[in-house]
């Protein structure tokens, strides 16, 4: 039964990866719930010989709350910094959406393309200041994606050690 608990808490953990990666999955999220499936079920233990806390477990959720919060505001922040308008914000999530079809290239030239064109046709600005809003909601988009797998993956790092 451990084994059966470890693999699905590592599941948990791998697909919170790849759900940083892909929008249609809360990837952080679903990394937590693989560490509270060890807090709940497991018996495994770190190096030290210490079983999941609830105080490792509320750290977490707390991370995971806080990144969450801010995958949804930096992308923005970061094209209002850089000139943007909020067609352009929308733009670069109806690109991401749209580059869907061709994963991972896809999605980060349709979220450039899309803030670019929106920018450029809606919002009624000229190509250079175009080219900064499309950058800045590229980095924007970039920033979350990252802080996301770095969640997801810290907190994998730590299933791991839990269930072995």
């Amino acid at each position: 039964m451990e084994t059966f608990i470890a693999i699905v808490a590592i599941l948990f953990g791998i697909v919170g990866i790849i759900g940083s990666v892909a929008p249609a999955l809360p990837g952080p999220p679903l990394s937590w719930v693989g560490l509270l499936v060890l807090y709940i079920w497991g018996s495994g233990t770190n190096g030290s010989g210490e079983p999941v806390s609830t105080t490792l477990l509320l750290v977490w959720l707390g991370i995971v709350i806080v990144v969450s919060i801010l995958d949804y505001f930096v992308p923005a922040y970061f094209t209002k910094v850089t000139g943007g308008s909020r067609a352009g914000g929308w733009g670069a999530v109806i690109g991401l959406f749209a580059g869907l079809i061709y994963p991972p290239v896809g999605m980060i030239l349709g979220s450039i393309l899309g803030a670019f064109a929106a920018e450029m046709f809606i919002a009624g600005k000229d190509a250079a200041t175009s080219v900064k809003s499309a950058f800045g909601a590229f980095l924007g988009f970039m920033f979350g994606t990252g802080i996301k797998l770095i969640c997801a993956a810290v907190m994998l790092f730590y299933i791991i050690v839990y269930a072995f």
